[in-house]
Parts: C-alpha cells; structure tokens; sequence
C-alpha cells in the first residue's frame, strides 16, 4: 500500500492478486553501498565511451535482476591530466544525467550518489565544489591508490591491473608510479582534509578505502569515517571494531574465497565476526551469492542477509529500508535456493515488481 509494507502474517490463505512464495525466502530488497558496475556500461571496452542514457538504465536494470533496489553510484572525483593513464573528470556531466533520470523516473530501483574522492590526484577539490547539499550525495569515501601501500602495497598488483587496462610498457609503468608519488606529495594532505570538509557540506556519509594499519584506523576515525570499505588486513578490521567504524567487504572476496589484490579474506574476517556489510564491488550478481554464503559459514541467514540490507542502510542513513516490517519501503526480494545457488524469482521496489 503506498509503496510500503502494510501488513506481515503467517497462514496458508493466499490474498487475491497475492503470490505464494511457500517454500521460498523472502529478504528485503538489498542495499549496496560501492559498485563500480556504471563505470563499465559507461566504458564496456578501454576507450570506447558508450552514450550515457542507455547506460545507466541498463545499469538500472542490471542490478534490479540481482535484487539491488537501492544503489549508491559510484562516480570518481579527483582526475590525473597528466600521463598516459590519465583520468578526466566526469562525475559533475553524469551526475546530471543521472539525477535528471532518476526526476523522470525512469529507473527501476532507487539511486543515490556516492562520491568516490581519489587523494592522489589533481583536481579533487575543483571537482568536488561543483557538486552541492541539493544533490542529496549520500557517501564521500576517501580514496588513496598511492603505489606501495593500502591496496596496491605491492606494486606487482597495481602493475598487473594498471597495465593491462591501458595498455603500458614498462617505462610508462614506472613513469605512472612516480608520478602519481609526486602527487600524494604535494596533494595528499590537502586533498584529504578538503574532502572530508566537502562531505561534511553534503550531509554525506564518510567511508575510509583499504584501511590497512591502525595508523590508518586511527586518522579514519578523525576524519568522521562511518565505515570501512574493504579493511586490507585483520589488524584493520579489528582496530575499526575497536573504534565503533563498520567494515564492509567486497561480495567477489567471499565468492572467491579470497581478495584479488592477495589482501585479508572476507571469510577470515566473517569467522572473526569481523564483517558488517557486503558490496557487490564489480559484480551486482555476487551479493545475494556471497550472503547466502556467509549465512552457511554463520549458520545465520538473518545475520547475513543484515549484511546486505538492514547493516548497509543504517551506515547510508536511510531509516526507511533494509527489513521487513510494516511501514517501511514494500523492497523485496523472493529466493529459490538451489544447490545452494540463490535463484531470484522476483523483485519488488516499493510494492512494483521490477524484476
């Protein structure tokens, strides 16, 4: 009714118009919180720039057969001119499209936008001033892809993901290392505090990225962090228990059984009861394949399907979603498990059925 759960009960009648879900789960619909999946509809191939429009819906549509109905877009701010792999600023240009679809409803599920602002870059603070209170930004996560330490501490790993993208030899290679040193040098300080200055003008939620030292932790809690987006080691995730910062790990670490870039398991850290959320990261089908996981590695489906609901709409604020209960937005999500594969047999976004 209005879009949001009138009623919960248990019997064997089914309603008029009602469909029986008997033998299936019923979740509500899932939260994500970080996913670069826009990025590649926008760019399926290096260089190839798809019209923006029929990308995003087909984002959109995308993640709502996967049982995402809310979603926070990432977009990055903070560009490199200079080098071969250089980054030029879009977010303002596809935050515009974006908002001005989501006026026209013409999205199946519901979005917002999340900033992703990169420290070691050159324009981070200008990109970042266009965007205002008005455009409701949800999460500024703080960004620093610095060769040698959080993520890429090896730099073997950024040279395999870097490289193969953009297509570099090696002395493009090293030529990129050093120059992107140089920014964090001169940048770094600079661009942390101003965005953490920005977020705070959104009314944005802070998220920190690769926490990987208590250091680390430590400077996250300064900075009003809120959560903690892929921890790269235990040492993180504990010391972000420690200071009240939920950890957040990527659905494709728990799939895999381990991280991509040789940091910390999301499974180490679930058997740790050291996992607040789940992000679909780069692969929307992962989440409602890596909760069910979880839920076996826990032998609690309501505690692994908070992680991809309840949990990640509290960190967002966003009080009216993320269970089932009367009042709250009619999300769902209707599961066969198979196998113990989860099948989705039905998505709703307040009460409409979107997949």
């Amino acid at each position: 009714m209005d879009g949001v759960i009138a009623d919960i009960a248990e019997g064997d009648a089914v309603p008029c118009g009602a469909e029986d879900c008997r033998g299936n789960f019923v979740i509500p619909g899932m939260v994500e919180l970080h996913t670069d999946n826009l990025e590649r509809h926008m760019e399926p191939r290096p260089e190839v720039d798809w019209p923006h429009l029929p990308a995003l819906v087909a984002h959109d549509a995308e993640l709502a057969s996967t049982g995402i109905t809310t979603v926070f877009d990432a977009l990055r701010v903070g560009s490199i001119h200079s080098g071969k792999a250089g980054y030029l600023p879009y977010a303002r240009n596809l935050a515009n499209e974006l908002l001005a679809a989501r006026e026209q409803d013409l999205f199946k599920i519901s979005h917002f936008l999340h900033l992703r602002a990169e420290i070691c870059s050159e324009t981070l603070l200008e990109e970042m001033a266009d965007f205002g209170p008005d455009d409701r930004v949800g999460i500024v996560s703080l960004m620093d892809h610095t060769p040698g330490q959080r993520q890429f501490r090896e730099i073997k790993a950024l040279k395999a993901y870097v490289a193969k993208k953009r297509g570099m030899n090696d002395e493009e290679f090293d030529a990129h290392v050093q120059n992107l040193l140089g920014l964090q040098a001169r940048n770094g300080a600079r661009h942390e505090a101003g965005a953490v200055t920005e977020a705070n003008r959104y009314g944005a939620a802070i998220a920190s990225h690769d926490d990987t030292t208590e250091d680390h932790v430590k400077k996250s809690k300064t900075n009003g962090v809120k959560f903690a987006e892929f921890p790269t080691t235990l040492e993180a995730a504990q010391a972000c228990r420690d200071n009240g910062i939920g950890v957040m790990m990527g659905a494709p670490n728990i799939v895999r059984g381990g991280s991509h870039s040789g940091n910390v398991s999301a499974r180490e850290l679930a058997h740790a009861n050291l996992l607040d959320m789940i992000s679909s990261d780069y692969i929307p089908a992962a989440l409602v394949l890596s909760a069910f996981q979880l839920a076996d590695i826990w032998n609690d489906i309501p505690k692994a399907i908070a992680c991809v609901s309840a949990n990640p709409a509290a960190a967002a604020g966003l009080t009216d979603r993320g269970a089932l209960k009367v009042g709250l937005r009619a999300d769902l999500v209707r599961i066969q498990r198979h196998n113990p594969v989860p099948l989705i047999r039905g998505v709703w976004c307040k009460g409409d059925r979107v997949a």
